[in-house]
C-alpha cells in the first residue's frame, strides 16, 4: 500500500475564503475530477496533518479524487477572528463549507467527517440534499449528551495537565489554546445545552454510513441511531467493538474496508 500511495499527486496550498486563508491538501486520484470528490472534514481539535494517510489510502483504493482543509483557526489556517459561538457548527456547515466547495468547484461532494466534521457533514447534507452524492460520519454528534460533557471535562484535566497541550501543539503551534478552548468551552457552556439538530437531518436523502465505537468516550450508540433513524435516504449503521472515538486509527483496516465498499456501492464514476 506504502508504494502504491507514494505515486499519488499531492498537492498543497492555500485558499482565501471570507478573508480566512485556509490550508488544504490535495489527493489527487485516477479518474477524472468529473468523479465525485472525497471532502474530508476533521473533528473537532483536527486538522489536515492529524489524518495521517487515511486520505490517500481511500483515494488510492477507490481512484477518487480527494481534498482534505484545516477549518479556520485550526493547522495552518488563518487563527479564528472572534471566539466560537454555540452556533459554530451551523456556521462551518452553511457558510463557510459551501464557500470552499464553490470555489474549489466541486460539484459532487462525497463527505467523510469525523466527530465535528460527521456533524458538520451531516448538516450541511441536510440542508443541500441535491448536491451530496454521499455520507460517511464516524463518532458524529447529533445532540448533546453526558458523556459528552464528561469526556470533554476530563479532556481539559488532560489538556491542563500538559500532556494533550504538548501533542495538539505539533499541529496546531500558536494557535493550540484558541482552539482547545474554543473546542472545549463551547460544548460546556450552559447555551450549547439544548444543541440538537436531529430534526434536520429529515431532509438528508443521500446514502450515509454511520460509524461509531461502542466505547467512545463522548457518545453512545443513541447518536448512530438519532442519525439511522430520522435521515430521509438509505442509511446503514456500523459500531464497532472495544473502539473509542477515533475508529479510523483505532481499527483501521475493518473501518477503511468498510468505508471503500461503501464508496463502491454508490457506483461512483
Amino acid at each position: 500500500m506504502a508504494g502504491e500511495i507514494d505515486l499519488l499527486r499531492i498537492e498543497e496550498s492555500f485558499i482565501t475564503i471570507q478573508s480566512n486563508r485556509l490550508a488544504m491538501r490535495w489527493i489527487y486520484g485516477r479518474k477524472h475530477r468529473t468523479s465525485p470528490v472525497l471532502v474530508f472534514l476533521h473533528e473537532g481539535l483536527g486538522s489536515i496533518r492529524m489524518w495521517r494517510d487515511i486520505p490517500e489510502q481511500l483515494c488510492t483504493e477507490t481512484g477518487l479524487t480527494g481534498v482534505v482543509y484545516d477549518r479556520r483557526g485550526h493547522g495552518n489556517s488563518d487563527p479564528l477572528p472572534q471566539h466560537r459561538t454555540p452556533g459554530y457548527l451551523h456556521e462551518e456547515a452553511l457558510k463557510y463549507l459551501p464557500l470552499f466547495l464553490e470555489k474549489n468547484a466541486i460539484d459532487k461532494p462525497l463527505f467523510i467527517g469525523h466527530s465535528d466534521g460527521g456533524s458538520i457533514a451531516l448538516l450541511y447534507t441536510a440542508h443541500f440534499p441535491e448536491k451530496t452524492v454521499g455520507v460517511i460520519s464516524e463518532a458524529a454528534h447529533v445532540f448533546l449528551e453526558d458523556i459528552s460533557i464528561t469526556g470533554i471535562e476530563n479532556a481539559v484535566e488532560m489538556y491542563e495537565s500538559g500532556s494533550l497541550k504538548k501533542s495538539l501543539t505539533k499541529y496546531h503551534s500558536d494557535k493550540t489554546d484558541a482552539v482547545f478552548y474554543g473546542w472545549a468551552h463551547t460544548w460546556l457552556s450552559p447555551e450549547f445545552r439544548d444543541w440538537n439538530i436531529v430534526n434536520e437531518l429529515k431532509s438528508i436523502t443521500a446514502p450515509s454510513l454511520i460509524i461509531q465505537g461502542t466505547e467512545d468516550e463522548y457518545g453512545t450508540e443513541k447518536q448512530v441511531d438519532a442519525i439511522v433513524n430520522n435521515v430521509s435516504g438509505e442509511s446503514e449503521k456500523f459500531m464497532i467493538p472495544g473502539c473509542g472515538h477515533v475508529p479510523h486509527f483505532q481499527a483501521r483496516d475493518l473501518v477503511t474496508a468498510k468505508m471503500i465498499e461503501f464508496i463502491h456501492t454508490l457506483n461512483v464514476e
